[in-house]
């Protein structure tokens, strides 16, 4: 229990220095954006109460938030995220549930079900994200184009992650 915890806190704090120091440093033509950030809600585990989910990603994207001077953008689509994943999670359940102490990674779950699960929340983030920011439906199109663009670039990242993290 103190383990999981402090491995989550400095995950926490982690993702938070990387996005903050480097990845809001990288643009690629206005339209990729990478947020690496939300794979704190995406790793946390499946016994993770809603409360304690929604609370950690507020704080999340507050924090991020005051680093880019964003007024509660990230703290909305990272809750919004946080909001939709025990839908996601019950609807891509196994027959018998998830495994008391399994976390949603490749090493449990495999690279097919992260990639999908993963996509659907980075997709959701940036979406809300990035819709937020442009407040413009005559920019529909090309916030949607930034949405896609970011999406993937950030799976990559996550891919990556979990390919240098996992155990083999």
């Amino acid at each position: 229990m103190i383990r999981e915890l402090t491995r989550n806190i400095g995950s926490f704090i982690f993702l938070i220095l990387l996005q903050v120091w480097v990845l809001n440093h990288i643009e690629f033509s206005g339209f990729i954006n990478p947020y690496l950030y939300v794979l704190f809600i995406i790793l946390l585990p499946f016994e993770t109460p809603k409360w304690v989910l929604l609370i950690s990603a507020f704080f999340l994207g507050l924090i991020i938030d005051i680093f880019m001077g964003t007024w509660g953008m990230h703290a909305f689509a990272t809750v919004f995220m946080a909001y939709i994943r025990p839908y996601l999670l019950k609807v891509t359940a196994p027959r018998d549930g998830y495994e008391a102490g399994t976390q949603p990674n490749v090493r449990f779950f495999g690279f097919e079900w992260f990639i999908k699960y993963a996509a659907v929340l980075v997709i959701a983030h940036h979406f809300v994200l990035f819709f937020l920011e442009a407040f413009k439906f005559h920019q529909f199109f090309s916030t949607l184009f930034k949405v896609l663009l970011s999406s993937i670039f950030t799976m990559v990242l996550i891919i990556l992650s979990q390919l240098l993290t996992q155990k083999r």
